[in-house]
């Protein structure tokens, strides 16, 4: 296996230009403009993401015009995220945010390059460059650096055989767990109907009516200094997702910073609360909600995230499933404050958090229903796990 400089296989490394910096403006309909945003973190492309622009714009953007089986990649913010143009979306141009790759056929196998790019010899590569503060970013040159191992033909379609294969599997238990979620979504509309419009007419709590907590944590003083590496699990806003605690990234504190912050311990059925993030992202991380199912006084959280404890006679699971929802999104979207890139939901406005309030014994019957759920998203999601373990150990024999 040999390695080849990206730059002497492709004829073409370039990106474009934001329409509105050459006197265009953004269209309705029209040619496809293609935004990082406009493709998911699996490499495929989001149609309903896609801006649009106009004949006479992408002709004086010839230079970015895209063509079949060119490679998008990443430049700046998320670095890195990458797709294959495809037939279907052309015509289509591009911005800045976006490298154009482009390889003669029969030069390389344009998905086994995909996967080449995706891998973590590339990100290393691409991250010894990253410039910028407010956002990262790399140069074509730098793109045209990167060193690529190059098996022999048949050798690179059995590694693409092997890495989709994996991926049709990933992406199938993905679907498992979004139809379970979807499940559990018309439960609650069948049983509760929307919980903004309420056209049931529940009574509604304001969320401090029903809590006897709502409070935030802090960071310790020395901030990170003060991690450890075993301890109290340390929660911070990665680790609060839509109904989930992810703990991958998680970090400790001893037992002595822990009971200097004993009023944001969180105890068996705490929701948690991301207390600031961006609005504008495909997995918004404001006003993201999760239910703690650990063992009281087993974590504490840092000031980026709120804890809310319930009061006697509401069922956790249930609020928790009210503050995940869709309706819910939208009004988080609409009440936080801040600028353009980052927002902020204030202590009074969660308080202020509309929740309806049905009989206990139907919130009762509707978390049952949901923990049966669970136990099947817990198995689906623990095969996709093993799948994406993995598809990293092909990725790292196969690039380094």
């Amino acid at each position: 296996m040999a390695k080849v400089r990206l730059g002497d296989i492709a004829t073409v490394v370039t990106k474009g230009t934001t329409p509105t910096t050459i006197g265009f403006q953004f269209e309705d309909s029209g040619i496809n403009f293609v935004k990082i945003e406009s493709i998911s973190e699996d490499g495929t492309f989001l149609k309903e993401k896609f801006s649009h622009i106009s004949d006479e714009c992408n002709v004086q953007m010839r230079r970015s015009q895209l063509q079949e089986n060119d490679i998008l990649f990443s430049i700046a913010g998320a670095i890195g995220r990458s797709a294959i143009v495809t037939k279907e979306i052309l015509p289509a141009n591009t911005n800045q945010a976006l490298a154009i790759i482009r390889v003669p056929k029969g030069k390389i196998d344009y998905n086994y390059l995909l996967y080449a790019l995706s891998s973590s010899a590339i990100n290393q590569q691409a991250t010894q460059h990253q410039q910028g503060v407010a956002q990262l970013n790399i140069s074509l040159k730098n793109v045209s650096d990167f060193l690529l191992p190059i098996y022999t033909e048949a050798m690179q379609k059995r590694i693409v055989h092997n890495l989709k294969k994996i991926d049709k599997l990933i992406s199938l238990r993905k679907q498992q767990l979004d139809k379970l979620d979807e499940l559990v979504k018309a439960r609650f509309v069948e049983m509760f109907g929307e919980p903004i419009g309420n056209p049931m007419g529940w009574p509604v709590n304001h969320l401090v009516e029903i809590s006897q907590l709502i409070t935030n944590g802090n960071t310790p003083k020395g901030g990170s200094e003060n991690y450890v590496e075993t301890g109290i699990a340390f929660l911070r806003s990665q680790n609060v997702w839509r109904n989930r605690i992810d703990l991958s990234d998680v970090v400790y504190i001893d037992e002595d910073t822990h009971r200097a912050m004993k009023k944001s311990s969180v105890c068996h059925n705490d929701i948690l609360i991301t207390k600031t993030g961006r609005i504008n992202t495909e997995n918004s991380s404001l006003g993201r909600a999760a239910l703690f199912q650990g063992k009281d006084n087993s974590a504490n959280i840092n000031g980026h995230v709120y804890l809310v404890r319930l009061k006697e006679g509401v069922n956790p699971r249930f609020v928790v499933t009210i503050l995940t929802g869709e309706a819910y999104r939208k009004y988080i979207r609409k009440v936080c404050v801040g600028g353009i890139d980052k927002r902020q939901i204030n202590l009074e406005q969660v308080e202020e958090f509309p929740i309806i309030k049905p009989p206990l014994l139907m919130q009762n019957d509707f978390a049952t229903f949901v923990e049966r759920v669970d136990q099947q998203k817990q198995t689906v999601q623990q095969s996709l796990e093993k799948l994406e373990l993995m598809k990293k150990a092909l990725m790292q024999e196969y690039f380094g």
